[in-house]
């Protein structure tokens, strides 16, 4: 039986999506119980797939009532969503933290540069609020490698936030604010500023804490309020060991090694490489877990692999990290 943790190096400069996502499938179905039974169910084996829109996508909500992992091992973390008290959270255990760690830090430093000369501000309140947030830790790797001495996470200190970044600001410090959509609302409604060094960027999520809002409605109030020309944004779930990156106007793009296609709405098993539909993503990091797993988002692949956020499907949950109806 290959050997799952040697078998694919996803950051490589010559890696083939396509090849690595039809090898991964393969071991996979061999060692993922869960993942096999689904394949199974939808009467797909892997000597039938040659092609990545055969393979079958495992359904995001697996992860609230199964165990989705690769053979027997005691996981390093424990990612669990946020959620709300009405629903059940996904949990994901992560066999090897350092994976994630590579994987964020290669896909920021892919569209960013080296985060060591960024100062890294997380306006984090309600995931620093509860235990096990994959987007914590992910913010708190990028913390501890800037060599920024103001790096770090804020809660509800937006005084002490606007004075911080008053002070980036006029030694021209490079600076990414990241927020959870609702902290940034938050603190633009009580601080104006004009931001010239500083990226903004959104987690998307309210948290219940205010009504929700479209994107544009968001990101023009934060263009505005902060004097930034666009507002980024991060794609990415507790599912999932990889992020896509948005530097404006919700187009995210993907790093190598994950990648979005679509499914059709009436036909789950219709899957296409770009066009409308409900998002399905391989994230080769996953290798531990599941690397295709079928969202509840709904949007648009273009034919560059770039890709948009359209909303959720009527019929899923409320997820805490979901992304804003445009």
């Amino acid at each position: 039986m290959p050997n799952l943790d040697k078998t694919i190096n996803i950051f490589q400069d010559t890696l083939s999506l396509p090849d690595a996502a039809l090898q991964l499938f393969n071991i996979q179905y061999q060692r993922n119980p869960v993942y096999k039974q689904w394949c199974d169910t939808l009467k797909v084996a892997p000597e039938n797939v040659q092609d990545i829109t055969q393979i079958p996508f495992l359904p995001v909500s697996f992860f609230k009532t199964r165990q989705v992992v690769c053979g027997s091992f005691e996981p390093e973390a424990l990612f669990e969503s946020s959620g709300t008290t009405q629903t059940v959270n996904s949990r994901h255990l992560v066999k090897e933290l350092a994976l994630y760690e590579q994987s964020c830090v290669a896909a920021f430093e892919r569209e960013y540069g080296a985060i060591a000369e960024w100062c890294v501000i997380g306006l984090l309140p309600a995931y620093l609020e509860r235990k096990n947030s994959s987007l914590v830790h992910m913010v708190n790797q990028f913390i501890a490698i800037s060599a920024v001495p103001e790096s770090g996470f804020y809660l509800y200190e937006y005084d002490k936030l606007y004075h911080t970044l008053q002070q980036l600001e006029a030694r021209g410090q490079k600076t990414l604010l990241i927020g959870v959509t609702f902290g940034l609302l938050d603190f633009a409604e009580a601080h104006t500023m004009q931001l010239q060094h500083t990226v903004v960027m959104e987690t998307g999520g309210m948290k219940g804490r205010r009504r929700e809002l479209t994107r544009e409605e968001v990101h023009g109030f934060l263009t505005e309020r902060l004097g930034v020309p666009h507002i980024h944004s991060e794609y990415g779930m507790t599912e999932l060991l990889s992020q896509a990156y948005s530097k404006g106007a919700g187009l995210y793009r993907c790093p190598p090694w994950m990648k979005i296609v679509v499914r059709d709405e009436e036909d789950p098993l219709l899957v296409r490489e770009h066009g409308r539909g409900v998002i399905n993503i391989i994230d080769l990091a996953n290798r531990d877990s599941c690397a295709f797993i079928a969202t509840d988002d709904v949007g648009i692949v273009y034919e560059d692999g770039s890709f948009e956020v359209r909303g959720r499907m009527d019929v899923s949950d409320i997820r805490g990290c979901s992304l804003l109806m445009v």
